[in-house]
């Protein structure tokens, strides 16, 4: 709709701006005419109209089986555009037409800003299946007559208050006609049924809507005379009522076709299931994140009694293995920390990678200066939890071996992802020292030691990836990881 408006008319943005608001409302319009609307807008020389948008109905037929959005006709082809643009009043004059076989009413509304006519809405009504309407039909059309006559004297749509019509109640899902005192005239079977579900035990009609609510409403005080004006209609609001362990959301809009309130439409929705799943959603995070919280205390109490246990050794031998077990279960226990404070279960990797390089490098403190670059980004805790240890170990391995007591260098751990889909995305990461290098003969496939096991182990059998140690040059080694970023099935 901007293109069209900015290419072809002279309105400007802030006539733009209520054009938006008027689409974001005119479902309702559509669905109580039972009707197709189209809006039309003069062009910049005023010779054409082009339409800018477009409404089907979800209570009737449509009269337009094409997308009208974008047409351009000349004036004076459809006269009743211009007699509503030039006249400022809604038109109904006129046979229907035909289209397709199918007879179609044609009504024109005009769009009324600040006194200034900015465009028509053209109404479409299918008549191949009108029958003689029923009270709720005609407390539809009743509505839609006291909304279009707002619309053309520019108190609707109400300024400030854009709806999202995905959240918001609808005309079929329940509807309520208030008069001016706010008693219930009207009440569709949905409607009447979302109030059953609160615990109302009579019908509604006669009703002060207002009251009925506050008092279906659970209150530990007196009467919330707010709940009471709002359900009355004085004002368009929306809300969420609950009692009897049913919850109702209320949209309320009140009718002023001629200036004067003369009462008021509320929609409410039955929302009692939905707003029980959320809260079950809501409950499972939680729990869910007690649990990684949990998990990690359990895990940082292991890695103090290790740290015990390693104080009360003789071994030196033994100390550093017990050293060893602190570091890796620390690795898990980061990952865990980082789970309970997230909603799902994926972590920003970057954050782990550089508090597993700051415990490790405790190893060496001021000699090897261990650093990050590139980005890990997202991964799952499938994958970051024997990712984290996998880094453990090959830094590890790295601060101990590949450099002698005293000797200072670096550290680089390098990360590339490549893919965007869950399917293709990779995990290229490189670990790179200025160390001693590898010795004579060495095969990192077939070496023994624990920690190298754990990484072949992991990397290969875990993360379904490839993992090479190489010499690097001009001195030093290098380690490369390539695996999913995504779990594989």
């Amino acid at each position: 709709m901007n293109d069209l408006v900015r290419q072809h008319t002279a309105l400007g943005e802030t006539d733009l701006e209520w054009l938006h608001l008027l689409v974001s409302e005119w479902q309702l319009l559509s669905d109580l005419s039972f009707a197709d609307l189209v809006l039309w807008v003069p062009t910049l020389d005023g010779t054409r109209y082009v339409s800018v948008a477009q409404m089907r109905p979800n209570t009737g037929p449509t009269s337009y089986q094409d997308d009208m959005v974008g047409h351009l006709v000349p004036r004076g082809r459809r006269p009743l555009l211009d007699a509503a643009l030039d006249e400022g009043r809604i038109v109904r004059e006129g046979d229907p037409e035909w289209r397709e076989e199918v007879p179609v009413r044609v009504e024109s509304i005009p769009v009324r800003r600040e006194g200034r006519v900015l465009g028509v809405i053209a109404r479409n009504t299918n008549l191949l299946t009108v029958r003689t309407p029923s009270r709720l039909e005609l407390t539809y059309l009743q509505s839609a007559s006291d909304l279009a006559q707002m619309i053309a004297a520019g108190s609707f749509p109400f300024p400030g208050q854009q709806v999202d019509m995905d959240a918001s109640p609808r005309v079929g899902d329940g509807l309520i006609r208030l008069d001016a005192e706010g008693v219930v005239t009207y009440a569709s079977p949905n409607a009447l049924s979302a109030y059953h579900r609160l615990g109302l035990a009579s019908d509604l009609v006669g009703q002060h809507l207002g009251n009925t609510t506050a008092e279906l409403a659970p209150s530990r005080g007196p009467v919330d005379e707010a709940l009471v004006k709002l359900a009355s209609g004085w004002a368009p609001r929306e809300t969420e009522v609950e009692g009897n362990s049913g919850v109702i959301q209320l949209r309320t809009i009140p009718l002023k076709p001629k200036g004067t309130r003369i009462g008021s439409l509320v929609l409410c929705r039955d929302v009692t299931e939905l707003r029980r799943r959320e809260r079950e959603l809501i409950t499972k995070d939680a729990t869910i994140r007690e649990i990684h919280h949990r998990v990690k205390n359990n895990l940082q109490t292991v890695a103090a009694l290790l740290r015990l246990q390693s104080r009360r050794m003789d071994s030196a031998q033994g100390r550093e293995a017990l050293n060893e077990a602190v570091r890796r279960v620390g690795s898990i226990a980061i990952v865990h920390e980082t789970l309970s404070q997230n909603l799902d279960e994926r972590v920003e990797f970057d954050e782990i990678a550089d508090r597993v390089i700051a415990m490790v490098s405790e190893i060496s403190p001021g000699k090897v200066d261990c650093r990050r670059t590139g980005r890990f980004g997202i991964l799952d805790a499938e994958v970051a939890t024997p990712l984290s240890m996998v880094l453990t170990e090959i830094l590890q391995n790295a601060l101990e071996h590949a450099f002698t007591q005293g000797e200072r260098g670096t550290v680089e751990v390098a990360a590339i992802r490549s893919g965007t889909g869950r399917t293709d995305a990779r995990l290229l990461i490189t670990v790179l020292d200025d160390g001693s290098g590898l010795p004579e003969g060495f095969d990192p496939q077939r070496a023994g030691n624990l920690g190298l096991q754990i990484v072949r182990t992991l990397v290969e059998g875990e993360l379904g990836g490839t993992f090479d140690m190489l010499r690097a040059e001009p001195r030093g080694t290098k380690v490369v990881l390539d695996i999913p970023s995504s779990p594989q099935k």
